[in-house]
């Protein structure tokens, strides 16, 4: 069994996450008793904590479409009504 590798958001998308797409994630995290890590990062005029998340969850945040409008699991694209 391979142990998984924690990335930021930076480090996984190529780009700053931004605080809402943060707390889109920070909430599925925790929906699915994901506990996340953190490193203390200065860099680009930031410093402070950011947080980690598998790089196995972010796969599927980032490819499986949002069930329902309460910010659930998956990517922030709407759901077809």
């Amino acid at each position: 069994m391979s142990e998984n590798k924690y990335v930021s958001l930076y480090e996984y998308l190529g780009h700053a996450a931004g605080g809402e797409l943060g707390q889109k994630v920070a909430y599925a995290a925790a929906k699915h008793k994901i506990e996340p890590g953190k490193r203390y990062i200065e860099q680009g005029g930031y410093k402070g904590d950011v947080y980690l998340y598998p790089t196995e969850f972010l796969d599927t945040y980032f490819s499986t479409p949002m069930i329902g409008s309460d910010g659930g699991y998956g990517n922030p694209q709407p759901s077809e009504k």
